[in-house]
């Protein structure tokens, strides 16, 4: 399996399209503000996105900064969950979303119609849910707003067709209608990464250049091997300080260290997955000791295996 399939899978992604906007300028509104009701509070990570279907707009995180322009076509990614702004005119005082929204349908979208009457915009908004900590490479790769241009080929009218048939679903929903918005959800935020794999961006930079990105498909691939930076650097075609160098530079840690915090995550997955004994589990993930595994674990995450445990299962 190649890294970054590795990594959503290992992140637990929930996803749901919860919202349509039917706006007109001027328009600003604030979103992002409140955590969706599904969601348990402090126990998964929010991250928001926008799809702008017809028109434009704009989007900026409420904190400041740059404001980033958006089209028909483009999605806005919101990685940390921050309050964010939208709209035509950002200088106009916002309006909370939740003083907006229409009810929804049975198992269809919120929706929103608002604005003044000037060139419209559509956009269907959505957010992921996923594990804080098991998601830690990625998350700390993306900038806290993204946009990413999905453009006019043939894959973005696909992508667009799908939202439009979810807009269609919020309009009448049909039995499925939930787990097909959600995944459909899921499939968005997949394919923003690969767009974003592609710009030089941390740990994501390091999927495509070409011999990071082979050292890192070669620890995904068997990560409980007994691995040496000489082995690895053999299979990339690099020597070792070069190998060491580069993917420190692009990844921000060294190969090795790497590997020791993706088999802690893989340990913290199955330490949500199954009942096994933790010595167990610290001999699989390539522990001496359970003390050296609980030690290594607390360090990362926070607590020791068994308070993670119970605290991911209740």
């Amino acid at each position: 399996m190649d890294a970054l399939s590795d990594l959503l899978r290992l992140m637990r992604l929930d996803g749901a399209m919860f919202l349509e906007g039917r706006f007109s300028a001027p328009w600003c509104i604030e979103s992002g503000r409140h955590q969706p009701r599904c969601v348990p509070d402090g126990r998964r990570h929010i991250i928001f996105f926008h799809v702008v279907v017809q028109g434009r707009c704009r989007v900026r995180l409420k904190s400041g900064g740059e404001a980033l322009e958006l089209e028909a076509g483009d999605l806005a990614l919101i990685a940390r969950g921050d309050p964010h702004l939208l709209g035509s005119e950002l200088h106009l005082a916002p309006v909370d979303t939740s003083t907006l929204v229409r009810p929804a349908p049975v198992n269809g979208l919120l929706t929103i119609d608002y604005g003044g009457g000037g060139d419209p915009a559509r956009l269907i908004c959505g957010y992921l849910a996923c594990d804080p900590l098991l998601s830690r490479p990625l998350l700390d790769a993306l900038p806290r707003i993204l946009r990413v241009p999905f453009g006019n080929g043939a894959l973005t009218q696909w992508l667009l067709g799908l939202l439009e048939r979810g807009a269609r679903e919020n309009a009448a929903p049909d039995p499925g209608s939930c787990i097909m918005l959600a995944r459909l959800a899921e499939l968005l935020f997949v394919e923003a990464m690969r767009h974003v794999a592609t710009r030089d961006i941390g740990w994501l930079a390091g999927l495509h250049d070409r011999y990071v990105g082979r050292a890192l498909t070669l620890l995904h691939g068997e990560p409980m091997r007994d691995w040496n930076v000489e082995e690895l650097a053999a299979g990339t075609g690099l020597s070792r300080s070069a190998l060491t160098r580069r993917f420190t530079e692009l990844v921000g840690q060294p190969p090795m260290q790497y590997l020791k915090r993706w088999r802690l995550g893989l340990a913290a997955a199955a330490l949500q997955d199954s009942r096994r004994p933790i010595a167990a589990l610290a001999g699989q993930y390539g522990y001496d000791s359970e003390t050296a595994f609980n030690r290594a674990f607390k360090q990362t995450y926070g607590a020791p295996p068994a308070a993670w445990r119970r605290r991911h299962a209740a």
